[in-house]
């Protein structure tokens, strides 16, 4: 069970306990959803002997099953609830690592009942969630599939003429037909609008000659996919066909180049090392990946000096890209599992689409 393997290394790294919000940890190693969102605690806490106990809020008394869990009421007060089972589980005071994304009133009043030591979580669940379990990357195939079907009916669409805004939505609503949801809001950026990686779409009418960016992701179970490709409306300036170009190879090289015992920084030198020979390098202004799993953003990070040393199981993107502003952008993304070499999960066409 994950709890037990979040004890061991608890236990190992000498920390009294863990305290856990909703969230991707929650989720990984509970199978339990709950909504993220809103000011009710809800706290997974576990001890370095695999001990565990929810509080919830009464209105989960449908969803939380087989499961110890301690529920309140409106009008009750939490904290102390979470004080008892502090209490009961032996983590009422000492090293105790809480969850990154823990909301500041929660932490605030849970310093005031609790005496601890508050250490991030991450420090434990890195080493948890980086090397992802067969079934894991089954469910994240399924998520890349959903996105590499989707480029394909963006493909038959007419695009000149269309709003970004209206472009995005209709990439959402395919996302969201043939899967869970969206990992991310989509990005739509055309023509000069594609010099800002993460460009917000807007009223900009997709017009011959652009080229565009489309840079979204599926979910599937909990498990996130993310994709960019650039396409072309009609037969786009010479100069962006040669980004195009030089992007496509640091991708290719960095790819290539993926490998067990490899570390993650030498990915991205590889591919910043192409942009900057085909003297485009101050144009690169982003690291070359990010891990991929539960959350669309995750170690390992495939970035400038990251010493992560990839190993089997590990997802990440490779996702380098060109931006000049007043010119516009070329970004292309997969997504990539570690087995020995790398494996493209993603598997939309990378060649230049001119529609």
């Amino acid at each position: 069970m994950r709890v037990e393997k979040l004890a061991e290394l608890m236990k190992k790294k000498g920390f009294d306990g863990a305290l856990i919000s909703p969230g991707s940890n929650f989720y990984y190693l509970t199978s339990i959803r709950i909504h993220e969102a809103g000011e009710r605690p809800t706290l997974l806490a576990v001890n370095p002997e695999g001990d565990f106990q929810i509080l919830a809020p009464s209105l989960y008394e449908n969803v939380i099953h087989d499961a110890p869990v301690t529920f309140w009421r409106d009008g009750e007060n939490p904290y102390a609830k979470l004080a008892t089972i502090a209490h009961e589980l032996g983590i009422s005071g000492g090293n105790l690592l809480i969850e990154n994304t823990m909301r500041a009133d929660w932490l605030i009043e849970l310093s005031r009942t609790i005496r601890m030591n508050p250490y991030p979580l991450s420090l434990v669940m890195r080493e948890l969630r980086m090397r992802k379990e067969r079934d894991e990357i089954r469910l994240m195939e399924k998520a890349t599939k959903v996105v590499d079907d989707v480029f394909e009916e963006v493909l038959s669409w007419d695009l000149v003429g269309m709003k970004e805004r209206e472009l995005a939505l209709r990439i959402e609503i395919e996302i969201r037909e043939r899967s869970d949801g969206i990992s991310f809001e989509p990005i739509v950026a055309s023509g000069e609008n594609g010099a800002n990686p993460h460009h917000e779409p807007g009223e900009r009418k997709l017009r011959k000659g652009d080229m565009v960016i489309l840079d979204y992701g599926a979910k599937w179970k909990g498990y996130c996919s993310d994709i960019t490709r650039t396409i072309a409306l009609g037969e786009p300036d010479e100069r962006l066909v040669r980004i195009y170009e030089v992007v496509w190879e640091a991708q290719e090289r960095a790819f290539q180049a993926v490998r067990e015992g490899i570390q993650a920084g030498e990915i991205d030198a590889m591919a910043r090392k192409t942009i900057e020979e085909a003297g485009y390098g101050k144009y690169f202004t982003h690291r070359t990946g990010h891990g991929l799993g539960l959350d669309v953003h995750e170690e390992p990070y495939i970035g400038p000096g990251e010493r992560t040393v990839l190993e089997n199981g590990m997802t990440f993107t490779i996702e380098p890209g060109i931006y000049v502003p007043g010119l516009g952008g070329v970004r292309i993304e997969d997504d990539v599992v570690v087995e020995g070499n790398g494996r493209r999960l993603t598997k939309a066409e990378r060649e230049l689409v001119i529609l």
